[in-house]
């Protein structure tokens, strides 16, 4: 599979809960729209299930008996995000050893994480934010600060997921540098 074909776009109608549902929401290709099941309103934790992530090319549900790397970055092609996502490449068979996929997911658009993942050659699959509704369930959609003026932005972060689709570890307020090495370290100590 091409690097290319692993880029996937979010679908167009939010997910209810398995209570609330008749089923998954129809998918519009082309159109940007809310993947995410709503979280509780609480933080995340480990033990907790994690929040369903749904999109035309992918679903978070369908990785159930693998572990799932999620890594939230704020902008592809800047130098710390892709200094992270070098990392996450240059491992990706010490992952795939560990059965754990790897899914890089931030605000861009699928095109722009599509010219990311050829320029570096990230062999994973990437999931487009643009409405930042994936951030916001999982608690990393923040409100940050530089040089005196707020704004909201992407917190970077990892999150472990079983294969028993809970989360198994989180590392929030990421550094790049290491960080990969730190997941896999992670992985092999469960």
């Amino acid at each position: 599979m091409g690097v290319s074909s692993r880029i996937r776009t979010k679908s167009s109608k939010p997910e209810t809960s398995a209570a609330g549902s008749s089923g998954p929401a129809p998918s519009r290709q082309g159109r940007d729209q809310s993947p995410v099941q709503p979280a509780a309103g609480a933080a995340l934790k480990i033990g907790g299930r994690a929040p369903a992530i749904r999109a035309d090319a992918f679903d978070l549900a369908k990785l159930r008996g693998k572990r799932v790397v999620i890594f939230f970055y704020p902008k592809s092609d800047t130098p710390g995000c892709t200094k992270e996502a070098c990392e996450f490449r240059d491992a990706s068979k010490q992952f795939a050893k560990a059965n754990a996929e790897i899914v890089g997911i931030s605000p861009d658009k699928s095109e722009a994480q599509q010219k990311f993942a050829v320029k570096y050659t990230l062999p994973y699959t990437f999931v487009p934010d643009t409405d930042h509704s994936i951030a916001e369930a999982y608690g990393v959609w923040k409100e940050k600060s530089m040089y005196g003026r707020k704004y909201m932005g992407i917190e970077r972060s990892t999150f472990v997921i079983g294969a028993d689709g809970k989360v198994e570890k989180i590392f929030a307020k990421v550094k790049p540098d290491g960080h990969a090495a730190q997941v896999l370290e992670s992985l092999a100590g469960q």
